[in-house]
């Protein structure tokens, strides 16, 4: 299995998985936590330690035009390349870089085994195909840093006719998406905010490479959809949801844009709940600049939740926030009212 690195001068090399592209030394960790420099190559802590192992309804990824009323077979591991002040998976995603760097692997390695469960990528296919899932979802924490476990898991869930999809923050390497693409079915994309400094100042990380991203997916269609949590007094403006609207309006008036409500957590609990008069004026602003699904996420709203033909305007799937209730008008990925094409993955076709 390839590992995504080079050698930048004796016993230096640099992480290839993300656009941090860390140069590690002998014993560094990257901004991850768990990829390391191992006597001059890249070694993955997370190897086969799964975390969180069990199926979910698609829906809750969230995927609304992918296999609806379908399970995913869901799992994660530790670490993350972001440091989002609002994680609501710190301690998954935030845990390893506590441990600083040098002479401490033995103390990660201890964390990742108390918390993780031992899944090689062979065990994850058998366990997706008893338990009748046909999709595994890479989820949980960014897929990217455990890019070598994910990328054997999708390779052998590919050859079994299983689906594969990310639910990702978009910060992935042109060498890492070059890798996944051809085996991956499927992704939700966090888009945090249309700030560069929103992304410097509460995630630690850069905006231009996940919209980078979010375009490249689509156009080489892997079908995409993309959430925003919307923060009071962060990236709730009317100004800024315009600007992110219009930007996947360019890209397709048919890429999905789910808006869902903040809860403090981690290091961000001073600010509310995001009222649910805010979510309905991202959704208005993203259907009056023409995108075609705009879904409200993190609160019951069955209205705003579910999927009506943008042509004839009849309910195609009823949902309760999350919950698929009903597939009412869709047939064979058409409105079955007027025969529009509703753009997503229905059974065994791309976008």
């Amino acid at each position: 299995m390839k590992s995504f690195f080079k050698l930048e001068k004796e016993g230096v090399i640099r992480c290839l998985a993300c656009p941090h592209h860390c140069l590690l030394a002998e014993g560094q960790r990257g901004i991850c936590g768990v990829r390391i420099n191992q006597n001059g190559e890249l070694r993955l802590l997370v190897w086969g330690k799964a975390v969180g192992m069990h199926p979910d309804p698609i829906e809750k990824k969230p995927l609304f035009h992918f296999l609806p009323g379908t399970k995913a077979l869901s799992f994660g591991t530790l670490g993350c390349n972001f440091a989002c002040r609002f994680c609501q998976n710190w301690f998954q995603s935030q845990a390893p870089k506590k441990i600083r760097n040098l002479g401490k692997t033995d103390q990660v390695l201890d964390l990742i085994n108390q918390v993780s469960q031992d899944y090689q990528p062979e065990a994850i296919v058998a366990l997706a195909q008893e338990l009748g899932c046909p999709t595994i979802a890479y989820t949980y924490n960014e897929p990217v840093i455990f890019l070598e476990y994910a990328l054997a898991t999708m390779k052998l869930a590919k050859k079994k006719g299983l689906r594969n999809i990310w639910v990702s923050n978009g910060f992935i390497s042109r060498e890492a998406f070059e890798a996944i693409k051809d085996y991956l079915d499927g992704i939700n994309i966090d888009l945090k905010s249309f700030h560069p400094d929103f992304y410097r100042r509460l995630c630690s990380a850069r905006l231009e490479p996940v919209l980078e991203n979010i375009a490249r997916f689509w156009q080489n269609k892997i079908w995409i959809e993309v959430t925003t949590l919307i923060i009071p007094g962060e990236n709730d403006s009317a100004e800024e949801l315009e600007k992110i609207a219009r930007f996947l309006f360019q890209i397709s008036p048919d890429l999905p844009w789910h808006v869902t409500a903040f809860h403090p957590d981690y290091q961000m609990l001073d600010k509310p709940v995001t009222p649910r008069e805010k979510l309905i004026e991202a959704w208005r602003i993203g259907k009056r600049l023409g995108l075609n699904y705009v879904y409200l996420g993190n609160i019951i709203d069955q209205e705003h939740s579910s999927t009506y033909c943008p042509n004839c305007r009849q309910l195609l799937i009823s949902r309760d926030g999350y919950q698929l209730i009903e597939i009412v008008g869709l047939n064979q990925g058409q409105c079955r009212f007027c025969g529009q094409k509703i753009a997503g993955v229905w059974s065994g076709e791309k976008q």
